[in-house]
């Protein structure tokens, strides 16, 4: 007879690495799935200049300190060696290059379909992140074929451009990494739909995350005065580096980017430019179309949860954005999520 497991986790990134850290120490049967073919590889694949505006005190998981000074900032495949020896560290069960294509529920029993196998399991995890179809116009299709269009998920290093200017969309913290570097090379835009707003990376020796903490914003749930304030504005961007740029004529700002026309892109201001390259640095869409149980989603396609606990009997998420604290979908947030879930799947 084919094993039934206790709890399934989808997904080996920090969400599910720190909820198998707190499975481990249960005596319940478990494995964690994942796509990937390493622990960390998502964050290898991220663009090569990536750096973190957490310091290392403030991006460690659950169990493991993040080796180094404390108070310096992680690169991206600092993280994702670090989430590699998480893993091996605990000796967690994971299954890589494990594709899950579908989830039903038949009676007290979830069915997991991947590519080659079937798994049952009592519970599920689904710790897969928010990271999952990229958002992108669909009049990016206009562009003329000359030029080089990448999302963020995609672009990994100036070499990938044609010479020329670029275009970088969206004023989050990936677009002004990435507008700042690409600057170095090309005469560079960057198209925003808000004011942007910057905060340091530190302030008076202390990082700016030690006085979010001791002020109370980190632990500010969603439904808090604090934590509905924080939610209600755009994301800060941490540091000054664009904000130098900017300045200095080194980055130029656009209005929010609308349409393409003659081959010209089209912002809301009624101006207009042609460029070589565009980067997308717009996000990504939660998609949930693989979980085959009903009354899942709210109309606006997301998780009806409470701190990660669903409706459906045996079905958790871990690592949505604001789950219940500004750092839930964050290294610094993730572990106290999945503590409180681990509290509710032993009971």
């Amino acid at each position: 007879m084919k094993m039934i497991y206790d709890v399934v986790v989808i997904g080996a990134g920090q969400a599910g690495l720190s909820m198998g850290y707190y499975l481990k120490q249960s005596s319940l049967s478990f494995i964690i799935v994942d796509d990937n073919k390493c622990v960390g590889d998502v964050w290898r694949n991220r663009y090569d200049s990536l750096v973190l505006f957490t310091p290392r005190s403030y991006s460690a998981l659950p169990g493991l300190n993040l080796e180094g000074d404390p108070s310096g900032f992680p690169t991206k495949d600092e993280i994702a060696d670090y989430l590699e020896r998480y893993a091996h560290t605990f000796d967690l069960p994971i299954k890589f290059s494990c594709d899950v294509q579908s989830v039903h529920k038949e009676n007290d029993t979830f069915i997991i379909s991947t590519a080659n196998s079937i798994i049952k399991t009592k519970k599920v995890v689904v710790a897969t992140g928010p990271f999952h179809t990229p958002r992108i116009p669909s009049f990016t299709k206009e562009f003329p074929h000359q030029v080089v269009q990448l999302h963020s998920s995609e672009y990994k290093n100036p070499a990938q451009l044609n010479e020329g200017s670029v275009l970088v969309v969206g004023g989050g913290n990936s677009g002004a990494q990435i507008a700042a570097e690409l600057s170095n090379y090309h005469e560079t835009y960057l198209s925003v739909g808000q004011k942007i707003r910057f905060l340091p990376l530190s302030l008076a020796g202390k990082s700016i995350f030690w006085w979010f903490d001791k002020l109370g914003i980190l632990h500010a749930n969603r439904d808090s005065f604090i934590g509905k304030k924080v939610q209600s504005q755009p994301d800060p961007i941490f540091g000054f580096e664009l904000k130098e740029k900017l300045r200095d004529k080194k980055v130029m700002l656009k209005a929010r980017t609308k349409s393409i026309r003659q081959n010209e892109i089209q912002f809301e201001d009624m101006s207009s430019i042609s460029v070589q390259n565009v980067i997308w640095t717009t996000g990504f869409i939660e998609d949930y179309s693989w979980i085959d149980i009903p009354n899942l989603l709210d109309q606006n396609g997301k998780v009806k949860h409470k701190r990660g606990v669903t409706a459906i009997r045996g079905l958790y998420f871990l690592g949505l954005p604001w789950q219940h604290r500004r750092g839930s979908a964050l290294l610094l947030g993730v572990g106290q999520d999945a503590e409180f879930l681990y509290r509710k799947i032993i009971l």
